[in-house]
């Protein structure tokens, strides 16, 4: 049987790490919907320099735009036997778009679809999200409080420097929570009353909330 994850949480709740985990256990993709925005910014596209726009603001990117590259993805063969969703959906409309995108690619899979959302208080992802950095080269993700690098600011796996979002501070991080609020929370009730839900503490450490999301997706 097809198997398709989406997680729901606020920034830095954790979801980036546990579902690059969960892909490997699976061994089907994990589709990070940022990781694909940020290629088409780094790439200069038309819908790259768009997407800036509203990232650097803390804000939502178009539906239509996000949309449309989750489903030329989802197309792609190695999505054939499953995938994990990232970052999608973010709103009401993008999780309409998202079971249209579902029914046009799924016509002939039987589907075991699961949403599982990542609970952790808001205060601690600003510090998580304040101390966060990453490899340029492998994508690695460190924390400076509790995921240090062996040597100070090299990626342990690389060696290169590491470096921090431009968007990775407190005055966007708190634009990101007031929007993922607004509009991201109402997507918990949704899948819930629709049955398609499970909740897991994402405080912890990684291997604490592994085991917790191992328990509800297998």
């Amino acid at each position: 049987m097809k198997k398709e994850l989406i997680f729901l949480g606020p920034p830095a709740c954790g979801k980036g790490t546990q579902t690059n985990k969960l892909a490997e256990y699976f061994g089907f993709p994990h589709i990070d919907t940022g990781s694909l925005l940020r290629a088409e910014i780094a790439a200069d596209t038309e819908n790259g320099r768009i997407a800036k726009k509203f990232i650097d603001k803390g804000q939502l990117v178009p539906v239509k735009l996000v949309g449309d590259i989750i489903k030329n993805r989802l197309k792609q063969d190695d999505c054939k036997d499953g995938f994990i969703l990232d970052g999608f959906p973010r709103s009401m409309e993008q999780a309409l778009m998202l079971e249209d995108i579902r029914k046009e690619i799924d016509k002939d899979n039987e589907v075991d679809f699961r949403a599982t959302y990542f609970d952790i208080e808001m205060e601690k992802l600003i510090s998580r999200i304040i101390n966060r950095r990453s490899c340029s080269k492998c994508g690695a993700i460190y924390n400076l409080k509790t995921k240090a690098p062996k040597v100070e600011g090299k990626c342990d796996v690389c060696g290169v420097d590491l470096v921090q979002r431009k968007d990775d501070n407190e005055e966007v991080a708190r634009a990101r929570f007031d929007t993922y609020l607004k509009e991201t929370a109402p997507l918990v009730d949704y899948y819930k009353n629709k049955n398609e839900l499970s909740t897991i503490d994402a405080e912890g450490t990684i291997d604490e909330v592994w085991e917790r999301l191992l328990k509800v997706v297998e």
